[in-house]
Protein backbone atom coordinates (compact mmCIF):
# COMPACT_ATOMS: atom_id res chain seq x y z
CA UNK A 1 0.00 0.00 0.00
CA UNK A 2 1.45 3.28 -1.15
CA UNK A 3 -0.24 6.92 0.55
CA UNK A 4 -0.96 9.71 -2.08
CA UNK A 5 1.12 12.65 -0.64
CA UNK A 6 -1.10 15.23 0.58
CA UNK A 7 0.60 18.47 1.28
CA UNK A 8 -0.42 20.14 4.89
CA UNK A 9 1.01 23.42 6.17
CA UNK A 10 1.44 24.05 10.07
CA UNK A 11 -1.51 25.55 11.82
CA UNK A 12 -3.44 25.49 8.66
CA UNK A 13 -4.52 22.14 7.21
CA UNK A 14 -3.92 20.22 9.59
CA UNK A 15 -5.11 16.85 9.22
CA UNK A 16 -6.56 14.62 12.19
CA UNK A 17 -4.15 12.47 14.07
CA UNK A 18 -5.07 9.65 12.69
CA UNK A 19 -4.11 10.56 9.36
CA UNK A 20 -0.85 11.96 10.94
CA UNK A 21 0.02 8.25 11.81
CA UNK A 22 2.68 6.66 10.48
CA UNK A 23 3.66 2.95 10.23
CA UNK A 24 6.42 2.12 13.30
CA UNK A 25 6.07 5.63 15.19
CA UNK A 26 5.92 5.73 18.30
CA UNK A 27 5.54 7.92 21.55
CA UNK A 28 6.80 5.75 24.53
CA UNK A 29 7.67 2.31 25.31
CA UNK A 30 6.24 -0.06 27.39
CA UNK A 31 9.04 -2.32 29.55
CA UNK A 32 8.42 -6.33 28.57
CA UNK A 33 6.17 -8.56 30.55
CA UNK A 34 8.11 -10.25 33.04
CA UNK A 35 4.51 -12.82 33.23
CA UNK A 36 3.31 -15.14 31.03
CA UNK A 37 1.38 -13.33 28.50
CA UNK A 38 -2.54 -14.43 28.78
CA UNK A 39 -4.00 -15.11 25.15
CA UNK A 40 -7.21 -12.80 24.63
CA UNK A 41 -9.65 -14.50 24.40
CA UNK A 42 -8.87 -15.49 28.14
CA UNK A 43 -8.85 -12.31 29.28
CA UNK A 44 -11.73 -10.60 27.81
CA UNK A 45 -14.96 -12.48 27.04
CA UNK A 46 -15.60 -12.68 23.68
CA UNK A 47 -19.17 -10.83 24.10
CA UNK A 48 -17.25 -7.74 25.22
CA UNK A 49 -14.80 -7.74 22.82
CA UNK A 50 -14.50 -5.39 19.83
CA UNK A 51 -15.78 -6.59 16.60
CA UNK A 52 -16.14 -3.19 14.32
CA UNK A 53 -13.34 -1.82 11.91
CA UNK A 54 -11.37 0.32 14.36
CA UNK A 55 -7.38 -0.77 13.22
CA UNK A 56 -5.43 0.08 15.68
CA UNK A 57 -4.74 3.28 17.11
CA UNK A 58 -2.87 6.25 15.75
CA UNK A 59 0.84 5.60 14.94
CA UNK A 60 2.92 8.79 16.03
CA UNK A 61 6.12 9.98 18.11
CA UNK A 62 5.35 12.49 20.65
CA UNK A 63 6.64 15.42 18.85
CA UNK A 64 3.83 14.44 16.56
CA UNK A 65 0.90 14.80 19.06
CA UNK A 66 2.64 17.58 20.73
CA UNK A 67 2.20 19.78 18.14
CA UNK A 68 -1.02 18.64 16.62
CA UNK A 69 -2.51 19.15 19.60
CA UNK A 70 -1.05 22.41 20.27
CA UNK A 71 -1.54 23.49 16.77
CA UNK A 72 -5.25 22.52 17.51
CA UNK A 73 -5.53 24.65 20.55
CA UNK A 74 -4.73 28.03 18.55
CA UNK A 75 -7.62 27.29 16.35
CA UNK A 76 -10.35 27.47 20.24
CA UNK A 77 -11.24 30.91 21.61
CA UNK A 78 -11.09 30.91 25.25
CA UNK A 79 -11.58 33.82 28.32
CA UNK A 80 -8.07 33.58 28.34
CA UNK A 81 -7.85 35.01 24.74
CA UNK A 82 -10.99 37.72 25.24
CA UNK A 83 -14.25 38.53 26.35
CA UNK A 84 -16.98 36.20 25.93
CA UNK A 85 -20.18 38.31 25.62
CA UNK A 86 -22.92 35.34 26.49
CA UNK A 87 -25.88 37.27 28.36
CA UNK A 88 -27.83 35.41 30.69
CA UNK A 89 -24.45 32.79 31.44
CA UNK A 90 -21.99 34.93 32.55
CA UNK A 91 -18.58 33.56 31.59
CA UNK A 92 -16.10 35.54 33.57
CA UNK A 93 -12.46 35.20 33.69
CA UNK A 94 -11.33 32.51 36.19
CA UNK A 95 -8.98 33.94 38.73
CA UNK A 96 -6.07 31.38 38.65
CA UNK A 97 -5.38 31.95 42.53
CA UNK A 98 -8.16 29.36 41.93
CA UNK A 99 -7.23 27.16 40.36
CA UNK A 100 -3.84 27.07 42.03
CA UNK A 101 -6.06 26.36 45.61
CA UNK A 102 -8.01 23.90 44.12
CA UNK A 103 -5.01 21.93 43.52
CA UNK A 104 -3.52 21.56 46.97
CA UNK A 105 -2.66 17.79 47.14
CA UNK A 106 -5.05 17.51 50.58
CA UNK A 107 -7.99 18.15 48.59
CA UNK A 108 -7.39 16.56 45.06
CA UNK A 109 -6.04 13.48 46.23
CA UNK A 110 -9.41 13.23 48.87
CA UNK A 111 -11.34 9.74 47.88
CA UNK A 112 -14.69 10.60 47.76
CA UNK A 113 -15.42 7.34 50.76
CA UNK A 114 -12.84 8.81 52.63
CA UNK A 115 -14.14 8.31 56.54
CA UNK A 116 -15.21 11.44 58.30
CA UNK A 117 -12.59 11.80 60.61
CA UNK A 118 -9.94 11.54 57.88
CA UNK A 119 -12.03 14.60 55.72
CA UNK A 120 -12.55 17.30 58.30
CA UNK A 121 -10.85 19.38 55.58
CA UNK A 122 -13.01 19.37 52.88
CA UNK A 123 -16.45 19.06 55.85
CA UNK A 124 -15.36 22.67 57.26
CA UNK A 125 -14.61 23.81 53.74
CA UNK A 126 -17.91 23.19 52.20
CA UNK A 127 -19.71 24.47 55.92
CA UNK A 128 -17.84 27.08 55.78
CA UNK A 129 -19.08 27.78 51.53
CA UNK A 130 -22.46 26.77 52.69
CA UNK A 131 -22.57 29.81 55.35
CA UNK A 132 -20.85 32.53 53.07
CA UNK A 133 -23.85 31.73 50.26
CA UNK A 134 -26.34 31.67 52.98
CA UNK A 135 -25.16 35.32 53.82
CA UNK A 136 -24.91 36.45 50.24
CA UNK A 137 -28.15 34.96 49.43
CA UNK A 138 -30.38 36.05 52.66
CA UNK A 139 -31.45 32.31 53.12
CA UNK A 140 -30.20 30.14 55.85
CA UNK A 141 -30.76 26.82 54.30
CA UNK A 142 -28.07 25.49 52.19
CA UNK A 143 -27.23 22.08 50.26
CA UNK A 144 -23.72 22.05 47.78
CA UNK A 145 -24.77 18.49 46.68
CA UNK A 146 -26.81 19.85 43.37
CA UNK A 147 -24.00 19.30 40.56
CA UNK A 148 -25.36 21.60 37.91
CA UNK A 149 -27.27 24.64 37.67
CA UNK A 150 -30.44 22.77 36.11
CA UNK A 151 -30.02 19.99 39.17
CA UNK A 152 -30.10 23.06 41.74
CA UNK A 153 -33.10 24.56 40.29
CA UNK A 154 -34.70 21.05 40.31
CA UNK A 155 -33.67 20.72 43.61
CA UNK A 156 -35.29 23.94 44.66
CA UNK A 157 -38.50 22.81 42.66
CA UNK A 158 -38.62 19.48 44.92
CA UNK A 159 -38.04 21.50 47.96
CA UNK A 160 -41.00 23.34 47.00
CA UNK A 161 -43.24 20.44 46.74
CA UNK A 162 -42.18 18.50 49.64
CA UNK A 163 -43.44 21.84 51.47
CA UNK A 164 -46.62 21.82 49.91
CA UNK A 165 -47.09 18.35 50.63
CA UNK A 166 -46.34 18.39 54.02
CA UNK A 167 -48.01 21.65 54.77
CA UNK A 168 -51.03 21.01 53.02
CA UNK A 169 -51.23 16.76 52.89
CA UNK A 170 -54.47 15.54 50.90
CA UNK A 171 -55.22 19.09 49.72
CA UNK A 172 -51.77 19.31 48.15
CA UNK A 173 -52.84 17.83 45.26
CA UNK A 174 -54.87 20.20 44.16
CA UNK A 175 -51.83 22.85 44.02
CA UNK A 176 -49.81 21.75 41.35
CA UNK A 177 -49.22 24.73 38.85
CA UNK A 178 -45.68 26.56 38.57
CA UNK A 179 -46.75 30.24 36.70
CA UNK A 180 -43.32 30.74 34.86
CA UNK A 181 -43.06 34.09 32.70
CA UNK A 182 -42.72 34.16 28.89
CA UNK A 183 -38.67 35.40 29.32
CA UNK A 184 -37.47 32.10 31.32
CA UNK A 185 -34.82 29.89 31.23
CA UNK A 186 -35.90 26.43 29.44
CA UNK A 187 -34.79 24.41 32.31
CA UNK A 188 -37.41 26.17 34.48
CA UNK A 189 -40.44 24.62 32.90
CA UNK A 190 -38.58 21.15 32.39
CA UNK A 191 -37.74 21.32 36.43
CA UNK A 192 -41.44 22.03 37.28
CA UNK A 193 -42.43 19.23 34.77
CA UNK A 194 -40.34 16.48 36.13
CA UNK A 195 -41.95 17.52 39.86
CA UNK A 196 -45.01 16.57 38.54
CA UNK A 197 -46.29 20.38 38.22
CA UNK A 198 -48.28 21.67 35.07
CA UNK A 199 -47.13 25.25 33.84
CA UNK A 200 -48.82 28.10 32.97
CA UNK A 201 -47.07 30.43 31.56
CA UNK A 202 -47.23 34.85 32.69
CA UNK A 203 -47.00 37.76 29.97
CA UNK A 204 -43.84 40.52 30.08
CA UNK A 205 -44.65 43.58 29.92
CA UNK A 206 -44.12 46.34 27.13
CA UNK A 207 -41.00 47.35 29.45
CA UNK A 208 -40.54 43.80 29.86
CA UNK A 209 -41.05 43.44 33.24
CA UNK A 210 -43.50 40.55 34.94
CA UNK A 211 -47.37 41.70 34.11
CA UNK A 212 -48.79 42.07 37.52
CA UNK A 213 -52.34 41.87 36.65
CA UNK A 214 -51.68 38.42 34.51
CA UNK A 215 -49.89 37.06 37.74
CA UNK A 216 -52.70 38.21 39.87
CA UNK A 217 -55.80 36.49 37.50
CA UNK A 218 -53.44 33.66 37.37
CA UNK A 219 -53.47 33.14 40.79
CA UNK A 220 -56.97 34.00 40.93
CA UNK A 221 -57.87 30.92 39.14
CA UNK A 222 -56.28 28.59 41.95
CA UNK A 223 -54.03 25.42 42.39
CA UNK A 224 -50.62 27.92 42.08
CA UNK A 225 -47.48 26.20 44.25
CA UNK A 226 -45.64 28.74 43.33
CA UNK A 227 -43.62 30.76 40.72
CA UNK A 228 -40.36 30.18 39.15
CA UNK A 229 -38.61 33.69 38.51
CA UNK A 230 -35.17 34.99 37.54
CA UNK A 231 -34.25 38.15 38.97
CA UNK A 232 -32.64 40.00 37.10
CA UNK A 233 -34.73 38.55 34.43
CA UNK A 234 -33.44 37.52 30.86
CA UNK A 235 -33.85 40.68 29.07
CA UNK A 236 -31.73 41.92 31.77
CA UNK A 237 -33.95 44.29 33.87
CA UNK A 238 -34.90 44.06 37.60
CA UNK A 239 -38.49 42.80 38.46
CA UNK A 240 -38.59 46.47 40.58
CA UNK A 241 -42.25 44.68 41.68
CA UNK A 242 -40.59 41.92 43.30
CA UNK A 243 -41.90 42.53 47.03
CA UNK A 244 -44.95 42.65 45.55
CA UNK A 245 -44.59 39.24 43.04
CA UNK A 246 -43.54 37.43 46.31
CA UNK A 247 -46.49 38.97 48.47
CA UNK A 248 -49.09 37.75 45.53
CA UNK A 249 -47.53 34.22 44.95
CA UNK A 250 -47.19 34.37 49.03
CA UNK A 251 -51.19 35.10 49.32
CA UNK A 252 -52.45 32.92 47.31
CA UNK A 253 -50.20 29.69 49.26
CA UNK A 254 -47.69 29.15 47.08
CA UNK A 255 -43.79 29.53 46.98
CA UNK A 256 -40.95 32.14 45.13
CA UNK A 257 -38.73 30.20 43.28
CA UNK A 258 -35.51 32.40 41.96
CA UNK A 259 -33.42 31.56 39.29
CA UNK A 260 -29.72 32.83 40.23
CA UNK A 261 -28.73 32.14 36.87
CA UNK A 262 -27.87 36.47 37.11
CA UNK A 263 -27.11 36.70 40.69
CA UNK A 264 -23.86 38.40 39.18
CA UNK A 265 -26.08 41.75 39.59
CA UNK A 266 -27.12 41.02 43.06
CA UNK A 267 -24.10 39.62 45.09
CA UNK A 268 -22.69 42.14 47.36
CA UNK A 269 -25.67 44.58 46.35
CA UNK A 270 -29.06 42.56 47.38
CA UNK A 271 -30.68 39.59 49.09
CA UNK A 272 -33.19 37.16 47.56
CA UNK A 273 -34.33 36.10 50.95
CA UNK A 274 -34.72 39.85 51.56
CA UNK A 275 -37.16 40.24 48.59
CA UNK A 276 -39.21 37.41 50.09
CA UNK A 277 -37.75 35.08 47.95
CA UNK A 278 -38.29 31.33 49.09
CA UNK A 279 -35.53 29.45 47.11
CA UNK A 280 -32.80 30.31 44.71
CA UNK A 281 -30.17 27.64 43.12
CA UNK A 282 -26.86 29.56 42.26
CA UNK A 283 -24.42 28.87 39.65
CA UNK A 284 -20.96 28.47 41.21
CA UNK A 285 -19.68 27.93 37.36
CA UNK A 286 -21.08 31.44 36.86
CA UNK A 287 -21.36 34.08 39.95
CA UNK A 288 -18.61 32.74 41.35
CA UNK A 289 -15.55 32.16 38.58
CA UNK A 290 -15.31 28.33 38.79
CA UNK A 291 -14.90 26.80 35.41
CA UNK A 292 -17.89 27.04 32.75
CA UNK A 293 -18.97 24.76 29.46
CA UNK A 294 -18.48 21.19 28.26
CA UNK A 295 -21.58 19.84 30.24
CA UNK A 296 -19.45 20.57 33.31
CA UNK A 297 -17.67 20.88 35.49
CA UNK A 298 -20.33 23.02 37.43
CA UNK A 299 -21.90 23.34 41.00
CA UNK A 300 -25.61 24.73 41.50
CA UNK A 301 -25.67 25.40 45.22
CA UNK A 302 -29.57 25.26 46.44
CA UNK A 303 -30.50 28.03 49.43
CA UNK A 304 -33.54 28.29 50.98
CA UNK A 305 -35.56 29.54 53.68
CA UNK A 306 -35.20 28.32 57.07
CA UNK A 307 -38.62 26.59 57.13
CA UNK A 308 -37.90 24.95 53.35
CA UNK A 309 -34.67 23.78 55.65
CA UNK A 310 -36.15 19.98 56.60
CA UNK A 311 -36.29 19.28 53.48
CA UNK A 312 -32.74 19.98 52.22
CA UNK A 313 -30.76 16.44 50.66
CA UNK A 314 -29.30 14.54 52.69
CA UNK A 315 -26.07 14.18 54.30
CA UNK A 316 -25.71 17.82 55.01
CA UNK A 317 -22.59 18.72 56.92
CA UNK A 318 -22.74 19.94 60.19
CA UNK A 319 -20.43 21.04 63.23
CA UNK A 320 -20.47 19.75 66.50
CA UNK A 321 -18.13 21.42 68.79
CA UNK A 322 -14.47 21.85 66.42
CA UNK A 323 -15.05 18.69 64.15
CA UNK A 324 -17.48 18.38 60.85
CA UNK A 325 -19.81 15.24 59.92
CA UNK A 326 -22.17 14.12 57.49
CA UNK A 327 -25.73 14.48 58.76
CA UNK A 328 -27.89 11.59 57.95
CA UNK A 329 -30.83 12.52 60.09
CA UNK A 330 -33.57 14.59 58.17
CA UNK A 331 -36.74 12.48 57.33
CA UNK A 332 -38.40 14.75 55.85
CA UNK A 333 -35.59 15.10 52.87
CA UNK A 334 -36.23 14.71 49.59
CA UNK A 335 -33.03 12.22 49.62
CA UNK A 336 -30.11 12.35 47.64
CA UNK A 337 -29.54 14.06 44.61
CA UNK A 338 -26.39 13.09 43.64
CA UNK A 339 -24.17 10.09 44.95
CA UNK A 340 -21.30 12.52 46.27
CA UNK A 341 -21.25 15.72 47.21
CA UNK A 342 -21.46 18.28 44.37
CA UNK A 343 -18.06 18.96 42.24
CA UNK A 344 -16.15 19.10 45.16
CA UNK A 345 -13.28 21.35 42.93
CA UNK A 346 -16.00 23.60 42.17
CA UNK A 347 -16.59 24.43 45.63
CA UNK A 348 -12.66 25.17 46.71
CA UNK A 349 -12.73 27.68 43.80
CA UNK A 350 -15.97 29.15 44.84
CA UNK A 351 -14.51 29.70 48.44
CA UNK A 352 -11.11 31.10 47.54
CA UNK A 353 -13.49 33.40 45.11
CA UNK A 354 -15.08 34.91 47.62
CA UNK A 355 -12.28 35.16 50.39
CA UNK A 356 -10.31 36.66 47.68
CA UNK A 357 -12.91 39.69 47.39
CA UNK A 358 -13.69 39.89 50.30
CA UNK A 359 -17.29 42.01 51.25
CA UNK A 360 -16.22 44.68 49.85
CA UNK A 361 -14.94 43.17 46.77
CA UNK A 362 -18.01 41.37 45.77
CA UNK A 363 -19.82 44.14 45.82
CA UNK A 364 -17.53 46.03 43.48
CA UNK A 365 -17.16 42.97 41.46
CA UNK A 366 -21.31 43.39 40.81
CA UNK A 367 -21.13 47.01 40.58
CA UNK A 368 -18.68 46.62 37.74
CA UNK A 369 -20.75 44.10 35.80
CA UNK A 370 -23.69 46.48 36.04
CA UNK A 371 -21.82 49.50 34.91
CA UNK A 372 -19.99 47.20 32.17
CA UNK A 373 -23.47 46.63 30.85
CA UNK A 374 -24.91 49.88 30.78
CA UNK A 375 -21.96 51.17 29.05
CA UNK A 376 -22.36 49.03 25.95
CA UNK A 377 -25.93 49.44 26.33
CA UNK A 378 -25.47 53.40 26.20
CA UNK A 379 -22.75 52.93 23.38
CA UNK A 380 -24.81 50.88 20.72
CA UNK A 381 -28.26 52.17 22.01
CA UNK A 382 -28.10 54.11 18.54
CA UNK A 383 -26.57 51.79 16.54
CA UNK A 384 -28.79 48.28 17.46
CA UNK A 385 -32.71 48.77 18.50
CA UNK A 386 -32.82 48.64 22.50
CA UNK A 387 -36.56 46.94 23.06
CA UNK A 388 -36.45 47.99 26.25
CA UNK A 389 -35.90 52.18 27.65
CA UNK A 390 -35.11 51.26 31.25
CA UNK A 391 -31.47 50.56 32.66
CA UNK A 392 -30.05 47.25 32.19
CA UNK A 393 -28.44 45.90 35.21
CA UNK A 394 -25.16 43.10 34.12
CA UNK A 395 -26.79 42.45 30.33
CA UNK A 396 -27.50 44.57 27.72
CA UNK A 397 -30.40 43.48 24.56
CA UNK A 398 -31.00 44.88 21.32
CA UNK A 399 -32.17 43.23 18.49
CA UNK A 400 -31.40 43.45 14.27
CA UNK A 401 -34.50 45.28 14.00
CA UNK A 402 -32.41 47.91 12.61
CA UNK A 403 -29.82 45.84 10.46
CA UNK A 404 -32.35 43.32 9.20
CA UNK A 405 -34.06 45.92 6.45
CA UNK A 406 -30.86 45.48 4.73
CA UNK A 407 -31.39 41.49 4.66
CA UNK A 408 -28.49 41.36 7.80
CA UNK A 409 -30.05 39.20 10.59
CA UNK A 410 -28.72 38.69 14.01
CA UNK A 411 -27.04 35.05 13.06
CA UNK A 412 -25.23 37.18 10.41
CA UNK A 413 -24.14 39.44 13.14
CA UNK A 414 -22.62 36.84 15.37
CA UNK A 415 -20.88 35.24 12.64
CA UNK A 416 -19.23 38.22 11.68
CA UNK A 417 -18.15 39.42 15.12
CA UNK A 418 -16.09 36.27 14.84
CA UNK A 419 -14.21 37.81 12.22
CA UNK A 420 -13.38 40.59 14.85
CA UNK A 421 -12.32 38.51 16.99
CA UNK A 422 -14.60 38.35 19.38
CA UNK A 423 -16.96 35.30 20.86
CA UNK A 424 -20.75 36.05 19.49
CA UNK A 425 -23.07 36.89 21.85
CA UNK A 426 -26.00 34.95 22.69
CA UNK A 427 -28.56 35.07 20.18
CA UNK A 428 -32.46 34.86 19.60
CA UNK A 429 -32.93 34.19 23.49
CA UNK A 430 -34.81 34.99 25.44
CA UNK A 431 -37.73 35.40 22.39
CA UNK A 432 -39.83 37.75 23.38
CA UNK A 433 -37.56 39.85 21.40
CA UNK A 434 -37.31 39.05 17.69
CA UNK A 435 -33.70 38.59 16.82
CA UNK A 436 -32.24 39.01 20.10
CA UNK A 437 -28.57 39.54 20.87
CA UNK A 438 -27.90 39.52 24.30
CA UNK A 439 -24.84 40.94 25.80
CA UNK A 440 -23.46 40.06 29.03
CA UNK A 441 -19.62 41.84 29.77
CA UNK A 442 -19.00 41.05 33.31
CA UNK A 443 -16.80 42.72 35.21
CA UNK A 444 -13.47 41.02 33.75
CA UNK A 445 -13.81 43.21 30.85
CA UNK A 446 -11.96 46.27 30.87
CA UNK A 447 -12.78 49.85 29.09
CA UNK A 448 -10.35 48.88 26.22
CA UNK A 449 -11.73 45.72 25.63
CA UNK A 450 -15.08 46.83 26.13
CA UNK A 451 -14.29 49.86 23.32
CA UNK A 452 -12.86 47.23 20.93
CA UNK A 453 -16.21 45.39 21.13
CA UNK A 454 -18.88 48.45 20.60
CA UNK A 455 -16.19 49.42 17.47
CA UNK A 456 -16.77 45.83 16.02
CA UNK A 457 -20.37 45.91 16.68
CA UNK A 458 -20.63 49.35 15.18
CA UNK A 459 -18.20 48.36 12.36
CA UNK A 460 -20.48 45.55 11.43
CA UNK A 461 -23.62 47.51 11.37
CA UNK A 462 -21.88 49.93 8.99
CA UNK A 463 -21.08 46.78 6.95
CA UNK A 464 -24.24 45.84 7.02
CA UNK A 465 -25.02 49.11 5.11
CA UNK A 466 -22.80 49.51 2.71
CA UNK A 467 -21.95 46.19 2.21
CA UNK A 468 -24.50 43.33 2.99
CA UNK A 469 -23.02 40.41 1.67
CA UNK A 470 -20.02 40.72 3.12
CA UNK A 471 -21.59 40.12 6.93
CA UNK A 472 -24.15 37.66 5.48
CA UNK A 473 -21.60 35.89 4.18
CA UNK A 474 -19.54 35.81 7.18
CA UNK A 475 -17.22 34.34 8.88
CA UNK A 476 -14.27 34.68 6.18
CA UNK A 477 -11.38 34.30 9.06
CA UNK A 478 -12.25 30.77 10.22
CA UNK A 479 -11.09 27.32 9.06
CA UNK A 480 -14.94 26.83 8.14
CA UNK A 481 -17.54 28.88 7.30
CA UNK A 482 -21.38 28.07 8.42
CA UNK A 483 -22.14 24.82 9.34
CA UNK A 484 -25.41 22.61 8.68
CA UNK A 485 -25.78 22.95 12.24
CA UNK A 486 -28.95 20.69 12.65
CA UNK A 487 -27.55 18.26 10.40
CA UNK A 488 -24.32 18.57 12.48
CA UNK A 489 -26.73 18.56 15.70
CA UNK A 490 -28.23 15.31 14.21
CA UNK A 491 -25.94 13.42 12.19
CA UNK A 492 -22.58 13.86 13.52
CA UNK A 493 -19.97 11.65 12.35
CA UNK A 494 -18.18 10.24 15.11
CA UNK A 495 -15.49 7.64 13.57
CA UNK A 496 -12.72 8.41 11.09
CA UNK A 497 -12.63 6.46 8.52
CA UNK A 498 -9.54 6.82 5.63
CA UNK A 499 -10.37 9.21 2.54
CA UNK A 500 -10.07 6.27 0.08
CA UNK A 501 -8.89 9.49 -2.15
CA UNK A 502 -5.91 9.54 -0.65
CA UNK A 503 -5.15 5.93 -0.62
CA UNK A 504 -4.33 3.73 -3.46
CA UNK A 505 -2.92 0.07 -3.22
CA UNK A 506 -0.06 -1.22 -4.98
CA UNK A 507 0.79 -5.14 -5.79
Amino acid sequence: MSIKKVTQHPSQNEGLIFERSQIGRVGYRLPKLDVDETPMDELIPAELRRTDDLDGVPEVSEVDVIRHFTRISTWNYSIDLGMYPLGSCTMKYNSRLNEKVARIAGFTNLHPLAPEEESQGALELIYELQNDLAEITGLPGVSLQPAAGAQGEMTGVMLIRAFLDRRDGEASKERRVMLIPDSAHGTNPASAALAGFTVKTIRSTAEGLTDMEHLKQLCDEGGVAGLMLTNPNTVGIFETNIKEICDTIHAAGGLVYMDGANMNALVGVARPGDMGVDVIHLNLHKTFSTPHGGGGPGCGPCCCSAELTEFLPVPRVAKDGESFRLDYDAPNSIGRVKAFYGNFGMMIRALSYIYTHGAEGLREATETAVLNARYVAEQLKDTFHKPYDSDCMHEAIFSHKNQSRTGVHTLDIAKRLIDYGFHPMTIYFPLVVEGAMLIEPTESVGRQDLDAFVEAMKDIDREAHENAQLVIDAPHSTRIGRLDEAAAARKPVLRWKPDMETLSTTA
